[in-house]
């Protein structure tokens, strides 16, 4: 969606095709949105796709190592969670990791 609509504001038109000259820059944003998606995962021990706060603690020290120092837990939480329904959608989480610039301590990049 966000790959979407920054595409739109580049070109204007927002057509549903990919240009040559927007192939590596979807293919970027690709592979970034599969790394928060595994980081997502990661975080979801229930695997129902949504991340509650106890999962979210839980998860503490790997977020670290991929965000830096998080000192509220509860107030990221919230921060995170934009539609106020208790729990962490999977693009809320992308919309917050892009903010922190989120990177896998695992992956070859």
């Amino acid at each position: 969606k966000q790959w979407y609509q920054r595409r739109v504001r580049a070109d204007g038109h927002g057509d549903d095709y990919i240009e040559k000259r927007e192939f590596r820059f979807f293919l970027h944003s690709l592979r970034q949105y599969f790394e928060y998606f595994v980081a997502f995962a990661r975080i979801d021990g229930e695997g129902d796709r949504r991340i509650n706060l106890e999962e979210f603690v839980a998860a503490k020290d790997m977020m670290e190592a991929w965000v830096g120092p998080i000192d509220d837990m509860e107030a990221t939480f919230a921060s995170i969670d934009t539609n106020g329904g208790g729990q962490i959608l999977f693009d809320e989480f992308c919309a917050w990791a892009i903010k922190k610039s989120l990177d896998l301590e695992d992956d070859e990049e």
